[in-house]
């Protein structure tokens, strides 16, 4: 890993998209056992994977992993908590506003 410098890879995926009541999520797990570090980017390949109400669907794809140089790393280690604080000042209800 360079201080400036990106590289690429590419992973065999499995993509899992859930659209139940119970759970709305999109999970992609790298079948190879590539793991994802802070500030790296992912890219899953093909079409847009719709999952129809009640269902999970799930699809075997490609995914392009773009890893983040080594100042980018440590860039997104000394910024992420930052950022992780915005996010706490949202906060989800089952009560309904009208």
């Amino acid at each position: 890993m360079g201080w400036f410098t990106r590289t690429r890879e590419t992973a065999p995926c499995t993509v899992e998209i859930s659209h139940k009541f119970e759970s709305l999520h999109a999970h992609v797990r790298f079948n190879n056992g590539a793991v994802v570090w802070p500030g790296d980017e992912v890219q899953v390949e093909g079409p847009e994977i719709m999952a129809p109400y009640g269902e999970i669907v799930c699809e075997d794809r490609i995914a392009t992993i773009t890893r983040a140089s080594g100042l980018e790393r440590l860039w997104t280690r000394l910024t992420g908590d930052f950022e992780f604080m915005e996010l706490c000042e949202f906060s989800f209800s089952e009560e309904a506003t009208l």
